[in-house]
């Protein structure tokens, strides 16, 4: 995490963004009116930050691949990069292309040859900088042809990747660039920043409903920040209960339930809380995913009867990913906890 005057520089920018969406009279996603534009604003990954502050001070940025999960920064470290190497040159010094966009050879050869191509005004021993989010995503063919480009044009453009998955990129570009890894952030990370909204737009919420926020983000700051955007703008109020409602998730005190009734061996008092969210339309890998992140939490349960439980839930979710997504699965799997929770003697006929 930044130091405190980081912080306290953060606060301010978040709150310079704010005043300036206000006057603009419109109402901006909270995910982009609070998206940094600092690298000291960032969240989480301190030591990759760190990495890409040093490369913003020296001016002399590599080919850099940025990989990692969803929702973590990838992306928005890239442009805090750009806007610290570039300054006030950063619209016309930047071209940003998403997986949204066509990708294909024709615009390696075309859009990004062009921009390459193209004399810019920058800082003294600056590049410019070309942008490829969702980089995994483009054509083997797509990727040879951006390998030549960036040996052609290395001395007047670096090239960002970010990526969900490093190894769907060819070897080639791989070698030619510094590969940055970022983990998933941690919950008191996530907890911290959406405090910091909660604090900007008077957010009312108690310590259950941000606890249920982070449960369903699992590391994803974008989707915590949506899905706290949606509570508030739907009920005035983050609970619970009412962040469920919006996340459309199996409530974990239902899955905690069912997993006790397992424990003690009710198979019926465990079969029913199963149906019930079976009957509310949730899906058996909606359902299967509950019980597994549950489970994992669960420090009453002993350690040994934890191991045997997630990998049965473990095999279950295995089945339903190959198309066995039956209510008869999570019954079998079910019946399998139920089994592991009796003495041998109780199965003897």
């Amino acid at each position: 995490m930044a130091s405190s005057s980081s912080t306290a520089q953060g606060k301010e920018a978040v709150s310079a963004i704010a005043k300036h969406t206000d006057a603009e009279g419109y109402e901006m996603p909270w995910v982009e009116k609070y998206r940094p534009v600092l690298l000291d604003d960032i969240v989480g990954n301190t030591e990759t930050v760190e990495r890409l502050k040093v490369i913003a001070e020296d001016g002399n940025v590599p080919h850099i691949i940025i990989s990692g999960m969803p929702g973590i920064g990838k992306t928005t470290s890239i442009h805090c990069l750009a806007h610290a190497l570039l300054g006030d040159a950063y619209k016309e010094g930047v071209l940003e292309l998403n997986a949204s966009d066509e990708r294909g050879i024709d615009v390696v050869r075309n859009k990004i040859k062009s921009f390459a191509q193209r004399k810019v005004t920058l800082p003294s021993g600056r590049h410019k900088i070309i942008i490829l989010d969702e980089a995994d995503s483009m054509t083997a063919g797509a990727q040879q042809a951006l390998r030549r480009t960036m040996e052609i044009y290395s001395n007047t453009t670096r090239f960002a990747l970010a990526c969900n998955m490093s190894n769907k990129i060819i070897e080639p570009i791989q070698s030619r660039c510094a590969i940055l890894r970022y983990s998933k952030l941690r919950d008191a990370e996530v907890l911290k920043r959406l405090k910091e909204i909660c604090e900007m737009e008077q957010v009312k919420y108690n310590d259950q409903g941000l606890a249920a926020l982070i449960f369903t983000a699992e590391g994803d700051m974008r989707q915590a920040i949506n899905n706290l955007q949606s509570t508030f703008s739907g009920f005035g109020f983050v609970s619970q209960d009412n962040v469920f409602k919006i996340c459309d998730q199996p409530h974990p005190i239902v899955i905690r339930q069912m997993i006790k009734d397992c424990q003690n061996g009710s198979v019926d008092d465990a079969l029913a809380r199963i149906n019930d969210l079976w009957d509310q339309g949730y899906s058996a890998v909606d359902i299967v995913v509950s019980v597994f992140r549950v489970t994992k939490g669960m420090e009453e349960l002993q350690e040994y009867m934890k191991l045997e439980f997630i990998r049965e839930i473990g095999w279950t979710h295995m089945r339903i990913l190959e198309g066995v997504g039956t209510l008869v699965q999570l019954g079998a799997m079910v019946a399998r906890l139920c089994k592991l929770s009796l003495p041998p003697q109780a199965l003897k006929i």
